[in-house]
């Protein structure tokens, strides 16, 4: 056997001497100036060498002569001489079996082409292949390389920053062979790629990132441990990397920390974080490897600490009560990491969630959730502060943002006990903390409440119906948003109470009923009324009387502005006809606020609101006929005192709303002519009907025409002579209007006069009053406007039988006169086809 090797040694001596004796002339030509004779000889060398597949011994030798040379060649100004010695000591370093026996001359070439501040080479596709025989030398010399530990680290200093990608990736790839295969040297100088890693870590081309990560990774894992704060920010930024490829780079690296890094225990509170970030990422692929590196995470803590909770292990492995449906619980291991370091993650959250970048807020309010489930009811122990976040994040312009905190609020109400999250939730919405987003704490209150299990939130429902209820609370705001979560926040109690609503019915009813009073929008009031549909009436007559109380209350400092003015109008409207069941408790509080020493603004609004409501009495006021009960007294005692005339326009807008109830009043069949004929004869109500006719406003003057019209049609024919007579002059005047629909109205309370006159009206006795109003008419019979000609005929012809022969003695005279002779003759004509005993009896 030693004759065999002996034999094979001295054949390898002999090839060697060959290759050589061959190479000797090729060698001399790389020192001409020649630049193709140079490229030449490079080219014969490899062909005699590499190319003619040479046994491994052999290669070993003749490399050991031609590494100097080669070497040489790095320097060459020929790109393609220096391209053919890279390649040909990349592959001797390939082929021979003792390639460390290269370092020595090696290393201190590629310091002085990679390593110095100024990179030498200038070509950057020789750079990439200078690089990748480092990469090859890593991987084959191994723990040899230790003694040039400061060349590696210089070159890869300068090479991680690299101008050319290609090469930033090979520098990081052959980071991470270096660190791993001499861990026990690597980490004496690992601090000083830290800064290089840093600065690339941003590159725009999202495979440099990848690698770059990978690196960082390798560095931070067989270093000291000591810059990992240095690299966490820049960690986090890439988890809001627009590359899956980067986020799942930064979740593997984390992953393997959380499981490999020596120093792992110190930095949990920081690297927990980073690593539940990627349970949240939207695409599926990041999310399960996040949620098995995490697992693993867990299982592993639970093994080294398994003396610690062995008591957790056995006792607390089934789910608490009311545990969120369809969500996997995390492992002991992984809700003991969260327990431990909820503390220092609270603080780190808060901060986050107010971040000027809108992706960061996101992933801050997604992770919060992740915690939350994780922490389960220790997240009482943080209450405040986690309170204190929400109703932050919830002002955000950003509506993922706001999202992600309302469910993370509603696992708060899932784990933490309602006593304890509502001394601390009410005193808040009582008195927000933030006066520019006053709903806020009523957004978390909702989220909490719809998070928390009904039998445990039912003795606590009154004390939360209480406090919507305060006027601080359901009074102080009408933004819409405010109201919108107000209206919420009983949807949510409504759900929660199921069918048994009673010990807080008239509590939510009061909130609902001030939602609309003080929305201005129509979806909202669309709102309430889906939630009240099935129940409005049963609810209105179980609490009417209560509500009446509430209003009651406040009554005497009402104002225009006062929202208890806006709830009345919704209470009275909207329980149609149960209110009229509750007259007399409501009468008392309409006399108090329709006194006329009250605001004017609100008597006026008031009176708009009962004139609806009088024109279908039947159905609202008077649906139980009580009202007609009380009508004279809201006659006399509220409707007269607001119809005295007094100086300004909102006082005369005041006396048109109460002229426009009183014609509502006398239409809508809740008060009876005995009722009205007294106030007429004792001319009480006549004085200031007819005052009204005078109005500046034409609403006044055409609601004061058809409210005489109404009072005729009702008591025209029982009323006195006398004031009947008191009627139709201020009529007259009418007829000369500058409204026309004024004029129009005022005849047809003509007619109805002439209507209203009966035997008691002795013709003879009052003929200088008819006398009078014939000759008034017949001026009008020349109107411009032929449909009044129209009407004053017909009124005319009615006025006929009356008294014939005055009406055909003053139309006769105008007839004469030459004015309106066709109408003139008309009524002629009518007048003589009347009876003669008519006549004779007049």
């Amino acid at each position: 056997m030693s004759a065999l090797m002996a034999a094979m040694a001295a054949g390898d001596e002999h090839a060697v001497s060959e290759v050589l004796r061959g190479l000797a002339r090729h060698l001399n030509c790389l020192n001409e100036d020649n630049k193709a004779t140079r490229k030449r000889a490079l080219e014969l060398i490899k062909r005699e060498t590499i190319d003619k597949g040479l046994s491994s011994s052999v290669l070993q030798e003749v490399f050991s002569v031609l590494l100097k040379p080669l070497l040489k060649c790095l320097s060459d100004p020929m790109e393609r001489c220096r391209e053919t010695a890279i390649t040909m000591i990349t592959e001797f370093i390939r082929s021979v079996p003792k390639p460390e026996e290269s370092l020595l001359y090696l290393m201190p070439c590629l310091a002085q082409r990679l390593g110095e501040k100024e990179i030498l080479e200038p070509a950057e596709e020789l750079r990439l292949s200078a690089v990748e025989m480092l990469t090859l030398t890593v991987e084959v010399c191994g723990k040899h390389l230790a003694p040039y530990l400061t060349e590696m680290i210089n070159i890869l200093q300068r090479t991680i920053v690299d101008p050319f990608p290609d090469v930033r990736r090979e520098s990081c790839k052959c980071t991470i062979n270096f660190a791993k295969c001499m861990p026990e040297h690597f980490h004496l100088q690992a601090e000083s790629l830290v800064k290089p890693l840093m600065q690339t870590i941003s590159h725009q081309h999202s495979r440099v990132r990848v690698s770059v990560i990978e690196a960082t990774g390798a560095v931070i894992q067989h270093g000291t441990g000591k810059n990992v704060d240095d690299v966490l920010s820049h960690l986090a930024q890439r988890l809001f990397d627009d590359s899956p490829q980067v986020r799942k780079a930064v979740t593997s690296v984390v992953g393997d920390w959380l499981l490999h890094m020596r120093d792992r225990y110190s930095y949990f509170h920081k690297l927990i974080p980073l690593l539940l970030s990627g349970i949240t990422d939207e695409i599926s692929e990041i999310r399960l490897l996040a949620a098995d590196l995490w697992k693993q995470v867990g299982t592993q803590w639970e093994k080294e600490n398994e003396d610690e909770i062995k008591d957790k292990m056995n006792f607390l492995l089934t789910p608490p009560p009311f545990y969120p449906p369809g969500v996997e619980r995390p492992g002991l291991g992984c809700r003991e990491l969260v327990v431990r370091n909820l503390g220092k993650l609270v603080p780190a959250i808060t901060h986050d969630i107010t971040d000027w970048l809108v992706p960061t807020r996101v992933r801050t309010s997604q992770l919060l959730s992740v915690l939350l489930l994780h922490a389960e009811d220790y997240s009482t122990q943080h209450l405040q502060p986690l309170l204190a976040t929400l109703r932050q994040a919830c002002t955000d312009t950003e509506r993922d943002v706001v999202s992600n905190c309302l469910a993370a609020a509603k696992l708060l109400g899932t784990f933490v006990p309602p006593v304890v999250f509502l001394k601390l939730l009410l005193d808040h919405v009582r008195t927000p903390s933030f006066s520019s987003h006053p709903w806020a704490p009523l957004m978390v209150l909702t989220a909490v409440l719809g998070g928390c299990s009904k039998a445990l939130l039912k003795p606590h429902l009154e004390q939360i119906a209480n406090t919507l209820t305060q006027p601080d609370v359901c009074q102080e705001y009408q933004q819409v948003v405010y109201l919108e979560q107000l209206l919420a926040c009983v949807d949510v109690l409504l759900r929660q109470c199921e069918s048994d609503h009673r010990s807080v019915s008239l509590q939510l009813l009061q909130v609902l009923v001030t939602v609309q009073s003080l929305s201005t929008e129509p979806h909202l009031s669309e709102k309430v009324r889906k939630q009240l549909v099935d129940a409005i009436l049963s609810l209105y007559r179980q609490h009417m009387g209560q509500l009446l109380d509430w209003l009651s209350a406040s009554v005497n400092t009402w104002s225009s502005y006062s929202p208890q003015r806006l709830q009345l109008h919704i209470i009275v409207i909207q329980s149609g006809p149960v209110i009229g069941e509750f007259v007399s408790q409501l009468m008392p509080l309409l006399c108090s606020c329709l006194q006329s020493d009250r605001d004017l603004e609100m008597r006026m609004s008031i009176f708009t609101m009962l004139a609806k409501l009088l024109l279908d009495a039947s159905n609202t006021l008077d649906s139980k006929g009580h009202f007609r009960d009380e009508s004279e007294t809201f006659l006399c005692d509220v409707l007269l005192p607001n119809l005295v005339w007094r100086a300004g326009r909102t006082a005369a807008a005041v006396r048109t709303s109460a002229l426009s109830c009183l014609l509502a009043l006398l239409h809508g069949g809740s008060i009876t002519p005995g009722q009205v004929h007294p106030h007429i004869q004792y001319e009480k109500l006549s004085p200031q009907v007819l005052s009204a006719l005078e109005e500046d406003s034409q609403m006044g003057r055409l609601l004061a025409c058809r409210s005489l019209s109404a009072i005729l049609r009702l008591i025209g024919t029982s009323l006195h002579p006398e004031a009947l007579n008191k009627i139709y002059p201020v009529l007259l005047k009418r007829l000369d209007d500058s409204s026309e629909e004024v004029r129009s109205v005022a005849l047809q309370a003509l007619g109805l006069w002439l209507s209203s006159l009966t035997k008691d009206y002795n013709p003879e006795l009052f003929a200088p009053h008819l006398q009078l109003l014939f000759q008034q008419l017949l001026l009008h019979l020349d109107d411009p406007d032929s449909s009044v000609q129209d009407q004053v005929l017909e009124i005319l012809k009615k006025g006929s039988s009356v008294h014939p022969a005055l009406l055909k003695r003053e139309a006769e005279a105008v007839r004469n006169k030459q004015r309106s002779p066709l109408y003139c003759d008309q009524l002629l004509q009518h007048i003589s086809s009347i009876p003669t005993e008519t006549t004779a009896r007049i």
